[in-house]
């Protein structure tokens, strides 16, 4: 009976345990990793959030910048950490959404190393031409390019959204492009704005300034409807061509087995900074269009956003070792 009693008490604070640490965490700062280099767009949110989730949890949010290998290495590193509630990582279409897809041996699984907290900011691509090209639309590139126009595209690498973005284009609309790797989003730009290249694809916080300096000729977006940063500029599917949809993405995760209710508390308050009108205009500020999903919808997103560039880059015959 005595055994029988034990027995039940310890089942009992096994239950209330996640519950009642949770009412304690968080007890120390926080550590927000981020896959990526300071001042890039991931960067940038990332500190948004940490003062906003700072405020909301009442303890200090780190940013920790843990760059190299296309974010892999600072994914990486937060699927190894402990679950415990101290450790957040961004992620994005690049960590979790392309990087399964291309390469073979990559350090972590996205679908069992993290918990999907919240989908914060969507970046969507948007097509961009040399002004030396004559290149006027979507169509007239197709016109052009299969009447026997050799045009070369730019991109910030092998692998990267801004290249699978022009794979898409081509599968879909049966073109004929060349790809130029160059080491950086900045550097392709560059090129493009030069007319060394014809094409090039980029996320749209990105491709504003130039475009808005009439520097380059932005020719469809990449997404199934238009971006109110460029409320004027047609859809590529609008433009004819459909199933061109690249969308970059930047959300917040966990490592695996964190426990349930300290995911709950960090989504509702990054629910809640995404209603908050001055956080709205500093992403408006930034060209971000706001997700706003939730844990579920996360989870569910970032497993259809696997399925569909793994179809892309096998498509596309992209290998990176």
């Amino acid at each position: 009976m005595l055994a029988r009693r034990v027995l039940l008490a310890l089942g009992t604070v096994t239950t209330l345990a996640p519950a009642a640490f949770a009412q304690a965490w968080p007890a120390k700062p926080i550590r927000l990793i981020v896959p990526f280099p300071p001042g890039q767009a991931t960067d940038i949110l990332a500190r948004l959030l940490a003062d906003q989730l700072g405020k909301a949890l009442g303890q200090q949010v780190v940013v920790e910048n843990r760059p190299g290998a296309g974010g892999s290495i600072g994914a990486d590193a937060a699927a190894k950490a402990p679950p415990d509630g101290y450790t957040l990582v961004m992620v994005t279409i690049s960590t979790h959404g392309i990087a399964p897809a291309i390469y073979p041996r990559l350090p972590y699984d996205v679908q069992k190393d993290f918990a999907p907290i919240a989908n914060i900011a969507l970046t969507p691509q948007v097509l961009m031409a040399s002004l030396k090209s004559g290149i006027a639309s979507v169509p007239d590139l197709i016109a052009k390019a299969r009447a026997g126009a050799d045009f070369n595209y730019g991109s910030s690498g092998n692998g990267s959204a801004s290249h699978l973005a022009v794979e898409m284009l081509k599968s879909a609309a049966g073109l004929k492009l060349t790809h130029v790797p160059f080491k950086g989003n900045a550097d392709a730009l560059m090129a493009l704005q030069a007319g060394d290249i014809q094409l090039m694809s980029d996320a749209i916080p990105g491709a504003m300034g130039p475009i808005k300096a009439g520097r380059v000729k932005a020719l469809g977006i990449a997404d199934q409807r238009r971006s109110p940063f460029l409320p004027d500029l047609a859809t590529i599917a609008e433009q004819g061509v459909q199933g061109v949809v690249a969308v970059g993405w930047i959300g917040l995760s966990a490592p695996a087995r964190t426990p349930e209710p300290i995911l709950d508390r960090v989504s509702a308050a990054v629910m809640k900074m995404l209603s908050e009108p001055d956080v709205l205009k500093k992403l408006e500020d930034l060209a971000f269009v706001p997700a706003k999903e939730s844990r579920q919808q996360f989870e569910a997103y970032i497993a259809l956003e696997n399925i569909k560039w793994q179809k892309i880059v096998r498509d596309a015959g992209v290998k990176i070792e």
